[in-house]
């Protein structure tokens, strides 16, 4: 039980009791509010602490699965059921329902876990309370319903607050000042953002999109403010090329999966000549995967890479683009974690949400930060309109690839990285086995339907 011996545990103890809406229950959100409101970070993080302790009441939870073990018939087993899963609900999400609630409202919690993400990151006695974390995202994610958000393009003309805030936000092409920033609201180039009613005026996430003839194979012709201007009526091609969170407290919450097809419809009703809808997107773990390799990578590949400034002199940039191409096409084909998910998370992103990986550009990135993280390579994905449906049925059964053959080519000619054959699940394998399983189920469920009379 968590202690009550402060106005503030007094009152979130009183939170946990009282029904969500209850009158009684306004004083006790403002004490919790004034509390946080001049708390230091270790009464903050005491505070927290108040919140782990309401956590689900373990063994009444193992009396509800010796119920569910030891149920009779299927009726009293969904009964059993039925009651574990009441029980798992932990005690605090009450709390945080009230702290939602006017007085309260869900900002508070997004920023009670922006802070609390903050000590998990900088302080050890807080590493403990990664559980916390998770449980407060799950809570936002049931509060930010994807289906209230309002997509909205953001202009010039937008409040100077707001866009001080883009720019503040951008996580991927820092913005360099307000004429940078002017750039990338031009009539070729977009944001849109994801609005919600809980939050007004504060955009969830945007992403940044160019308008352009042709694919692009470099980050710099689209942040070049000097590049030639595009007229977004004949515009062939929208990239992608930025996607940032504004709150950190809603981190892990997938509000860009909808954001990127969203913004797609958009595009395609204002500008139909739009026929390639594409991303220029980083590959953010990749020279740390390389490096990890050590020696199973060509000696002569590891001497070019330690040559001070290497991709700014003709030669050891010319002697390492091809196999640097090829290690990054076996990155994003191979390299898997734990479940067998992509090692890439901006790979996994593009692939859950239905993208081909369609190109590798050769320092595209040729920025310091670029080229620590990826040597300067970068990557097309593809939002093919006829495909994408299929392809994330098929990367959730089975975490398929969909790849253009190119990149599946590079990947399979790697002479740097020794005794690794390249294994992929495909994407028809991947959806003969969801159709199976369909198939199978069916098969069951009319299996025991009762014979008719």
């Amino acid at each position: 039980m968590a202690p009550k011996t402060t106005p503030v545990g007094r009152a979130i103890d009183a939170l946990r009791l009282l029904s969500v809406g209850d009158v009684a229950a306004r004083d006790h959100v403002r004490t919790v509010r004034s509390t946080v409101a001049v708390a230091n970070d270790d009464e903050l993080l005491r505070l927290l602490r108040l919140l782990d302790a309401f956590d689900v009441d373990a063994p009444r939870v193992e009396h509800d699965l010796g119920r569910v073990a030891a149920a009779g018939d299927p009726a009293e087993r969904r009964v059993a059921l039925a009651r574990l899963r009441h029980d798992l609900e932990p005690r605090r999400d009450r709390i945080l329902a009230h702290l939602a609630t006017p007085p309260g409202d869900l900002e508070f919690v997004v920023d009670l876990r922006a802070a609390l993400l903050t000590f998990l990151e900088k302080r050890a006695d807080a590493a403990d309370l990664a559980p916390l974390d998770e449980d407060l995202r799950v809570f936002l994610a049931s509060r930010v319903d994807l289906g209230l958000l309002e997509l909205r393009r953001l202009t010039w003309a937008d409040s100077a607050a707001l866009l001080e805030r883009l720019a503040r936000s951008e996580a991927v092409h820092a913005v360099r000042g307000w004429f940078d920033l002017k750039d990338r609201l031009d009539d070729d180039r977009r944001v849109y953002a994801f609005f919600h009613p809980a939050l007004p005026e504060t955009p969830v996430v945007f992403t940044e999109v160019a308008l352009t003839d042709e694919l692009p194979a470099s980050i710099r012709g689209i942040l070049n403010p000097l590049a030639a201007r595009v007229d977004p009526s004949q515009a062939r091609t929208a990239t992608f090329y930025s996607i940032s969170n504004t709150e950190r407290g809603l981190s892990g919450i997938p509000f860009g999966n909808a954001l990127i097809k969203h913004a797609v419809e958009e595009l395609r009703a204002e500008l139909p000549r739009l026929r390639t809808f594409a991303t220029l997107s980083p590959l953010p773990g990749f020279a740390g995967w390389v490096r990890e390799l050590g020696e199973r990578v060509d000696a002569d590949v590891r001497a070019a890479l330690a040559t001070p400034a290497w991709h700014r002199k003709p030669l050891p940039a010319a002697a390492l683009r091809e196999p640097l191409l090829r290690l990054a096409a076996r990155y994003l084909l191979v390299a898997k974690r734990g479940g067998g998910a992509p090692r890439d998370a901006v790979e996994r992103f593009h692939l859950a949400n239905g993208a081909t990986i369609e190109r590798l550009d050769w320092l595209a990135d040729p920025t310091p930060r670029g080229i620590e993280q990826s040597f300067g390579i970068m990557v097309n994905y593809r939002y093919g309109l006829d495909r994408y449906a299929a392809n994330q049925l098929a990367y959730a059964a089975d975490h398929a690839i969909d790849a253009a053959s190119q990149v599946r080519a590079l990947a399979a000619f790697d002479p740097t990285v020794l005794d690794d054959p390249v294994t992929i699940v495909s994407r028809r394998h991947a959806l003969l086995s969801v159709f199976s399983g369909f198939a199978a189920r069916a098969k069951r469920l009319l299996a025991r339907a009762p014979a008719p009379t």
